[in-house]
């Protein structure tokens, strides 16, 4: 079969799996991967940490280094569980681990790389937590320029 096949008109060449590391992600990342199998994709494995909710927080700089350490490690162990998957099935898979707004960088990395589908799972918040702080899923879903997968 040849890279990148046809499906419902649409070549499927590179998916963008984003992870929290959590089960519905897992979950995401499960049927994303899936997917890459149907089409021979390459599969970005994807974890933002998302700094907005330190904006506006004046914090020590030993703190600051401490957490964005642990951070930093955290995505690369929810990012570990697509490149496993991704690999075990034949894949190519890369990692990566950014900073900023989780929806903002998904997709400037998206458009950047030229990612054909967008894999993301969903908590499913509802009433007041989602309007407070809104969904990355829904966000995602509002501005992607391509097709997005959501899981629940």
């Amino acid at each position: 079969m040849e890279k990148g096949t046809k499906m419902k008109d649409k070549t499927y060449r590179q998916i963008l799996i984003a992870t929290d590391g959590s089960i519905t992600a897992e979950k995401a990342a499960d049927l994303g991967v899936k997917f890459a199998c149907q089409s021979g994709a390459k599969v970005y494995a994807m974890y933002v940490i998302d700094v907005t909710s330190y904006d506006s927080i004046l914090m020590d700089e030993s703190w600051t280094i401490d957490t964005c350490e642990e951070l930093e490690k955290k995505g690369h162990d929810a990012n570990i569980y697509v490149e496993k998957k991704a690999t075990a099935a034949g894949l190519e898979a890369e990692s990566i681990v950014l900073k900023g707004n989780p929806a903002e960088k998904i997709l400037d990395f998206a458009d950047e790389h030229d990612v054909d589908m967008i894999v993301v799972g969903s908590l499913g918040k509802s009433g007041i937590k989602r309007f407070a702080i809104g969904s990355v899923s829904e966000k995602v879903v509002r501005n992607a320029k391509v097709s997005v997968l959501v899981v629940r």
